[in-house]
């Protein structure tokens, strides 16, 4: 009987399941960085959102499949770190497979290094928890006030910019795109474009077109990262729309459809990192001024660019429990099921 034990957060809405590595009872991961673990999980000839089958792979199926996830479910596995230079690393994994990138995980993860005592941290200030992530090194900056946790910033790898206006035929018309990098590549669109709105009422739309867009730029140059193919490729198409802008900066709600149509509940961290590279470029955002980003439950993160193309995000997650998963040898569903 396979038996794993996680710890669940949300970051603005978006879940995030952790599973220790230490103290689980998953497959090892072979690999001197977490990159290498990465490739690992996904296996040979797979991708991030087609990976092989495997010991480790079935731990990620059982987690985030029904009966015991869903499909807009998200996690990772906490394995060891590049070095001492890093709290941990994580290998991050949602229902299609892996990702080399997570804001809104690296937050959760942050706090959750804090509230467990991983990572030690004053009753006020702030602690810095730094994680080795497929992409690169980021950090979870815990925000502390009377001994509570009151939020976290995230900051990334650098972002860039790929490419601009590049024209996509879709469904619902043509779309002038942006593609950007910051851990992962994203596309963005503005909704409008597509005679779409950021609302729930318009998210099969919003779905079908990321779906569209995805696939479209599946071989465009500009998704290709020097790193190699393991951070190459569309992972997610932002959907975003203007809103009044705010006295410290822009205002935006976006959607975030990745790998194959899922919903990013909250503003995605990584996509708000090159929201901001963006808007950077296009001189919208300037030093000291912060984006407002909204998701399409509601819930805000607020970004800033940094030098370098370095980006912060900063936002809040909670713990929603701990959770001992089995899976029967007898059951026939096994690992679960995806609709």
């Amino acid at each position: 009987m396979i038996t794993v034990r996680t710890t669940d957060y949300h970051t603005a809405g978006e879940p995030f399941r952790i599973v220790d590595a230490a103290t689980a009872e998953i497959p090892p991961v072979p690999g001197d960085t977490v990159a290498e673990r990465c490739a690992t999980a996904i296996g040979p000839g797979g991708s991030g959102t087609a990976p092989r089958r495997g010991a480790l792979d079935d731990v990620r199926r059982m987690l985030v499949q029904e009966p015991r996830g869903h499909a807009g479910m998200y996690g990772g596995f906490v394995v060891p770190p590049d070095d001492d230079g890093a709290h941990f690393g994580v290998l991050f994994w949602h229902k299609d497979g892996f990702s080399t990138a997570c804001g809104h995980g690296t937050m959760a993860l942050g706090v959750w290094a804090v509230e467990t005592g991983r990572v030690v941290a004053p009753d006020d200030g702030d602690a810095h928890v730094r994680i080795d992530v497929p992409s690169g090194r980021v950090t979870a900056t815990v925000h502390r006030d009377g001994g509570r946790t009151t939020g976290v910033t995230f900051r990334n790898v650098p972002a860039r910019v790929g490419a601009r206006k590049v024209p996509v035929a879709t469904t619902l018309g043509m779309a002038e795109v942006d593609i950007a990098h910051a851990g992962a590549c994203y596309a963005s669109v503005a909704a409008r474009d597509l005679g779409l709105d950021v609302s729930r009422a318009a998210l099969p739309g919003l779905v079908r077109a990321g779906q569209e867009i995805r696939t479209a730029l599946a071989t465009h140059p500009a998704t290709w990262h020097p790193g190699g193919p393991l951070l190459s490729g569309v992972y997610g198409v932002i959907l975003h729309e203007e809103l009044p802008g705010t006295p410290f900066g822009p205002h935006q709600r976006n959607v975030t459809v990745f790998a194959d149509g899922q919903i990013d509940r909250s503003p995605c961290g990584s996509g708000t990192s090159t929201r901001l590279a963006l808007l950077a470029e296009d001189g919208r955002l300037g030093p000291g001024e912060d984006l407002l980003h909204e998701s399409v439950t509601g819930t805000v993160f607020t970004g800033r660019m940094l030098a370098g193309g370095v980006t912060e995000v900063t936002g809040t997650a909670y713990r929603t429990g701990e959770h001992t998963f089995t899976v029967d040898p007898y059951d026939p569903l096994g690992t679960g099921f995806a609709l």
